[in-house]
């Protein structure tokens, strides 16, 4: 597919299922403004609700993931002002996204950057990558997700430091936190997130989409909750032809051809 999208988000099909959006603003470090927000946001509501998509891989232009919010457009904004823009839209849609999210972090994600890398199901990182959620020097706090996503990601305490401090923690640090699900050599993160994104597409899409449905649900529920989610969708999936298949593929040593029934 070719490259489509405004100059500050770009989207294109890589390959059957799997398709790569971009943050296009180099010059800012792809600083995150309102006109990035409504696009990334419209695109990844597209995205989600076009059944030929199984994957979506988000990254930044130029050797950088995002380096946090433009303070230039945010520095004169009000309370209200952000009531009425909807500025977190983008993350309300990354939340309810039914397809798997993997980011694919160069150089910097930091503040509004590490939200949106959070707010997918995978992150995949250079190693000379930082991240960071460094409000609090400005005299803010993450408004995005940022302390809620990452305290049921790493838990209290190591939440509390980057929070409080903001400094920067590199990507071998943040892997050995629990916070990324791989790290690459720099340069090859998008590459590795492309590999993984193929390994997702070459599993049963029903299947897939019952595994982040529970896990999207179950984060926030009770264990008790979550346990008979994840009950009644392992049920639920004995009824498709992919569990047919599957099994009996296996069964016949060969390689399963699923058909997301």
């Amino acid at each position: 597919m070719t490259e489509i999208g405004t100059d500050v988000v770009l989207m294109k099909e890589t390959a059957s299922g799997v398709f790569l959006v971009t943050i296009n603003r180099p010059d800012r470090r792809n600083a995150l403004n309102f006109e990035i927000k409504t696009r990334l946001a419209e695109i990844l509501e597209t995205l989600d609700h076009d059944p030929a998509v199984r994957v979506i891989v988000l990254t930044g232009a130029n050797k950088c993931f995002v380096a946090g919010t433009d303070l230039g457009e945010m520095a004169s904004m009000t309370p209200t002002d952000h009531t009425i823009l909807v500025t977190d839209r983008v993350f309300t849609v990354m939340r309810r996204c039914s397809k798997p999210l993997i980011a694919a972090v160069e150089g910097f994600a930091l503040g509004g950057g590490c939200e949106i890398a959070l707010a997918c199901d995978m992150i995949v990182a250079g190693e000379g990558a930082k991240f960071a959620l460094p409000e609090v020097r400005v005299g803010v706090m993450p408004g995005a997700g940022g302390t809620q996503r990452l305290l049921r990601t790493i838990g209290k305490y190591l939440t509390m430091r980057m929070v409080l401090t903001g400094e920067h923690i590199g990507a071998r640090e943040a892997f050995s936190m629990g916070f990324l699900s791989l790290v690459t050599s720099d340069g090859s993160a998008l590459q590795g997130a492309l590999d993984l994104a193929d390994k997702i597409v070459a599993m049963p899409p029903l299947a897939i989409k019952a595994i982040k449905e529970v896990m999207q649900i179950g984060g926030d529920a009770s264990l008790e909750t979550a346990l008979l989610l994840e009950r009644k969708a392992f049920q639920v999936l004995f009824d498709s032809q992919d569990q047919s298949e599957g099994m009996r593929a296996f069964m016949e040593k060969r390689t399963p051809e699923f058909s997301g029934h």
